[in-house]
């Protein structure tokens, strides 16, 4: 009896997951979560129109439910120039400023509930140097809230050529000190101004409290309890030519994986005719903080998205690893009361006029992101959905707006929900995973079944206008 009992221990043992091991969600069809396959090509159709007109390059779209993957399908090209690639579901896209709610604003939570931080820290506790916000004899405290809402009243951005002919790159240091004393556009909580250096600021927070940098700390704090293996932060730098190359492998190639194994989409081309290649877009984040930056600078893929999706979906736990509390969870995607006129809760939308990559049909409850690249992460708890939409709309060139297929596919997922989630909304029971899976098509779409004081620029507005502009 007892060699039976250690026989099913060891066996049970040997299927838990290992930390660090890549992960992924368990493959089923639409119709076992309760989503009619039929109507969910409402969203191939929206997204393949664009690429028709020569919009977008291509896109990969997910949809998670009931912690299982619905739906995960690659549509176009990744690559329009210098030659054309087709696009893979596991093609790795930098996120752009989805890179504030999937790591940064994790990131301090996790600091929050460690005891370590609070939301009404000013900021001043943690960067001596960072000035409150004054009008006459009038001064106002910024807090760690205000950061992670929008409503600290720093800039949109920052004056990137200025800072770097002035300080050379990348300048971390310089940029922290320039945001550190640069003018307040209004008093704290009295206005929503979406700024890419609210979170520049968290990153040197996070940074200070844990003394490691922005990429360790969330690769062993969220990626790697996840198995997210294909998530990382990728260190760049202009080489002599001016061309910008990358300083470091990403974290799949340390672990064994050949260079190219997995592919990474490119973005915007460059005077030159180069193109950036795992080289994040955002140029605060590429210029000045050399590709780890706290509004920017994360690379991922669908699978390991959806993996952090249903985490979060789940109460901040998922396959024997927690990252976030429940109450931090909750708190997290909730609107703070003192800034309901907003509508943003700490790093996420929830209903400000940047939220309409949502759409129109999903519950009030829902929480999204997205990002300048062309990214968007939309969670709805009370439906227990996900939909992330990855594109990499500024490849070849930066001339179009995403905003509103978002929002399309959003209403096309939406509309394909048959029978209510199979999770509360409270997130304490969970599907059971389905036996092992079989893909029952070929070619890019994945359909499974059982087998059994400087001046701010006037134009640095736009880089941070993602959800309104783009």
């Amino acid at each position: 009896m007892k060699a039976v009992i250690r026989f099913l221990l060891l066996t049970a043992l040997s299927v838990l997951p290992l930390f660090g091991e890549a992960q992924s969600l368990p493959r089923v069809s639409p119709e076992s979560v309760g989503l009619d396959a039929t109507r969910l090509a409402n969203a191939d159709t929206a997204i393949q129109a664009e690429i028709a007109k020569g919009r977008i390059p291509g896109a990969v779209l997910a949809v998670v439910r009931n912690g299982q993957m619905a739906y995960l399908k690659a549509y176009g090209h990744r690559a329009v120039y210098p030659k054309s690639l087709p696009m893979t579901v596991n093609t790795v896209f930098d996120l752009a400023s989805c890179s504030k709610s999937l790591s940064t604003a994790i990131c301090v939570m996790q600091l929050i509930e460690a005891g370590k931080v609070r939301l009404n820290d000013p900021v001043r506790l943690f960067i001596p140097q960072f000035k409150s916000w004054r009008s006459g004899a009038d001064t106002t405290t910024i807090r760690i809230i205000h950061l992670l809402t929008h409503t600290s009243g720093l800039p949109p951005y920052a004056p990137v050529e200025q800072i770097r002919k002035r300080c050379g790159s990348p300048c971390p240091d310089s940029l922290m000190a320039y945001i550190a004393t640069c003018r307040r556009d209004f008093a704290p909580e009295s206005k929503f101004q979406y700024s890419c250096l609210n979170f520049v600021t968290l990153q040197h927070i996070v940074e200070t409290v844990t003394h490691q940098s922005l990429r360790d700390y969330a690769a062993s704090h969220i990626f790697q309890p996840l198995g997210m293996a294909h998530t990382d932060y990728l260190p760049c730098r202009a080489d002599a030519r001016g061309r910008w190359i990358n300083t470091d492998s990403p974290r799949w190639v340390k672990a064994g994986e050949r260079p190219g194994d997995t592919p990474i989409a490119p973005t915007e081309r460059q005077k030159d005719g180069s193109v950036l290649l795992g080289q994040v877009h955002d140029p605060l984040a590429r210029v000045l903080n050399g590709g780890i930056s706290g509004n920017a600078g994360l690379f991922s893929s669908a699978d390991d998205i959806a993996v952090l999706c249903a985490c979060l979906l789940h109460e901040g736990s998922w396959n024997g690893h927690r990252i976030l509390a429940p109450l931090t969870v909750k708190t997290m995607r909730t609107v703070p009361p003192s800034l309901a006129a907003f509508g943003r809760a700490l790093g996420w939308d929830v209903c400000s006029p940047y939220a309409s990559n949502k759409g129109d049909l999903l519950s009030n409850a829902t929480f999204s992101h997205t990002g300048y690249t062309g990214t968007s992460v939309v969670i709805d708890p009370d439906n227990d959905l996900a939909i992330i939409l990855l594109i990499n709309a500024v490849h070849p060139d930066d001339k179009y707006s995403v905003v509103r297929l978002r929002s399309l596919v959003a209403n096309a997922v939406a509309g394909a929900i048959n029978e209510p989630s199979g999770l509360s909304t409270s997130g304490t029971t969970l599907t059971a995973a389905m036996p092992p899976f079989f893909p029952l098509a070929s070619g890019s779409s994945v359909w499974w079944g059982r087998a059994s004081s400087w001046p701010t620029p006037a134009s640095a507005s736009t880089r941070c206008s993602s959800s309104v502009s783009r």
